[in-house]
Formats: structure tokens, sequence, C-alpha cells
């Protein structure tokens, strides 16, 4: 009984950890991804600094970080908050195997 308790702490923290490696992995992507399209969309103002600066903060780049930023708040939500339903879950299937291993 004690081993299959271990298991179930194990089996939870391995879930809590690839969780949060999924969270850190979309957030490196996201900035990745956005630095990328933010460089490509400046090149071609590279005149002068006020046309650049201008640019930088134009609706055209920003919508990209604020519509995937949204996205990133929503998954960080869901792998710090959203995480108790699933451990409930998993200990309640583990306890339904516990119990029909007693049985037999």
């Amino acid at each position: 009984m004690k081993n299959k308790n271990q298991n179930l702490k194990y089996i939870k923290a391995k879930n809590k950890v690839e969780r949060e490696r999924g969270f850190y992995t979309h957030l490196i992507i996201y900035f990745l991804v956005n630095v990328m399209i933010t460089i490509l969309k400046l090149w071609n103002d590279l005149d002068s600094w006020e046309s650049f600066t201008n640019e930088l903060i134009s609706i055209n780049v920003l919508s990209v970080w604020c519509i995937w930023g949204v996205f990133l708040v929503l998954h960080f939500i869901s792998f710090k908050f959203g995480g108790a339903w699933e451990e409930r879950k998993i200990e309640e299937l583990m306890n339904k195997e516990l119990y029909n291993d007693s049985k037999r």
C-alpha cells in the first residue's frame, strides 16, 4: 500500500513538472518568435530613429505581442491554478485502481 501511495505522489509530481515545462517552453517560443517578427517588420524602417520608433509602437507590431500574450497569460493561469482538478482526477482513478487491486 505504501508503494502505491509513493507511485501516486510520483505521478502527481511528474504531471506537474510536465505542465510547468510546457508553460516555460511556450514562454521561450513566445519571446523568440515575437522578437523575430518584430525585427522583420522593422527592417524596412531603419531610415531614421523617428520612423523606427513610430513603427515599433505601431499596432502592426504590438498586435502580435498582445494577442499572443493573452494566450500566454491564459496558459499561465491554467498551469498555475488549473491543475487541481487534474490532481483530484488522478487521485480518484488511483484510489479506484487500489480498491480494485485490494479486492482481488
